[in-house]
């Protein structure tokens, strides 16, 4: 059996008094490449958070690899787990070569400025998200597409066992979309990097991830293979409308049906 990497045990969350995750217990084994499906509000957004750290429980337990997130060293635990956030404004110029540097800012000590195998790290994660082409330009003057994958680029220089993401695609177009997740299957493929993304497109997670997780209401409703979670009459029940279902190239569909 593949070994565990990451469990959520019994997690319930809360924003004032609405509840947006309820009891909700997942495991991530390692190189999954778990797609987070569901409805706006399900929850996809505040579970890739509370992963990552970045939002704390309010009741429940996070481990990776066995032990509490509250007992990890919060640089060892950067080490190992990168977080992507939909967004990313920046308010100083910095550069892409500079925003990619960032990534190694767990393992520098407070005075340190880079080694050279930190500068190396660094131009093979930018190599491999096709950034290093414009290492030099400023962040905010690229586009939405580029910025996605220098925001890869610089986890990847983390050198992490797991990346999370939340929705990497959303508002790019298809060629870009696909471009990042091409790169995020080969970073799963050849790298053996265990990656938990939120997402929208079915039909886009039906065809790049090995396993899905269905979200509603703060609960999970499916887990499992594309083949297993994306099945008619669950999808209609989660997302209120009517669905037809297809293959093409050994992947499931999801069509919307549109009544007059």
């Amino acid at each position: 059996m593949t070994p565990e990497l990451m469990a959520a045990e019994n997690i319930s969350f809360s924003y004032e008094t609405s509840r947006v995750l309820k009891d909700l217990s997942v495991s991530i084994q390692k190189q999954d490449f778990i797609g987070l499906i569901g409805p706006n509000g399900s929850g996809k957004s505040t579970l890739i958070k509370i992963l990552g750290g970045i939002l704390k429980a309010d009741s429940g337990l996070i481990q990776f690899k066995g032990t509490p997130l509250s007992k990890i060293n919060k640089k060892l635990f950067a080490q190992s787990v990168s977080w992507i956030p939909q967004d990313h404004p920046m308010v100083f110029p910095f550069k892409v070569s500079e925003i990619v540097m960032m990534g190694r800012h767990p393992y520098l000590s407070p005075l340190s400025f880079g080694s050279e195998e930190d500068f190396d790290i660094t131009r093979c994660a930018m190599e491999t998200t096709m950034t290093y082409q414009f290492a030099d330009r400023y962040f905010n003057e690229i586009s939405g597409g580029e910025k996605q994958r220098v925001m890869i680029a610089s986890a990847m220089a983390q050198n992490p066992e797991l990346m999370l993401l939340d929705e990497p695609t959303s508002a790019l177009d298809l060629k870009y979309q696909v471009q990042i997740l091409n790169i995020l299957k080969y970073l799963n493929t050849n790298h053996n990097m265990t990656l938990v993304m939120a997402m929208h497109d079915l039909n886009l997670a039906s065809q790049f991830c090995n396993r899905l997780i269905l979200l509603s209401e703060g609960g999970i409703v499916r887990d499992g293979t594309p083949e297993k979670v994306l099945e008619k009459d669950i999808l209609e029940q989660v997302y209120g409308i009517d669905i037809d279902l297809s293959i093409r190239d050994g992947h499931i569909m999801v069509h919307p049906v549109i009544r007059n």
